[in-house]
């Protein structure tokens, strides 16, 4: 690797330090209705946004309150301290799509319809309220 490359990795790495985010890959649903979900709890109080995932009719809010709480847990590791209620907000909230899996329907007349199962990659990211104020 050059040293270019190397010192902008090294600075890519020190600003993810300061960030408390958490990450799902290749989940088995499409992104349209992640981000439905996604939209629900953007900019929301974290425990509230618990709540309401928690109580969502929406199979996408599962993994969604899943990732979030992985999320708080990766804050409190890096901070050394418990996350209290109506510290720590969902600061931003990423749903890319990923790779499709395509299938064969078969259809009349010998003929086959093209079925895609879209996946997504789904990125959250916490960050404590105080910090917004700064």
């Amino acid at each position: 690797m050059g040293k270019r490359k190397h010192n902008s990795a090294e600075v890519r790495k020190e600003a993810l330090k300061s960030l408390y985010f958490a990450k799902l890959n290749n989940v088995p649903t499409s992104p349209r209705k992640m981000r439905l979900v996604a939209d629900m709890i953007r900019g929301m109080e974290a425990y509230r946004a618990l709540s309401v995932l928690k109580f969502s009719s929406k199979e996408a809010s599962i993994r969604m309150e899943k990732l979030l709480r992985s999320a708080i847990a990766n804050w409190e590791k890096k901070n050394d301290k418990t996350a209290d209620n109506g510290m720590l907000y969902v600061s931003a909230v990423y749903v890319d799509s990923s790779s499709m899996l395509k299938r064969l329907r078969t259809a009349p007349q010998g003929r086959g319809y093209r079925i895609r199962k879209r996946s997504n990659h789904v990125t959250l990211y916490v960050d404590s309220i105080n910090n917004e104020n700064n």
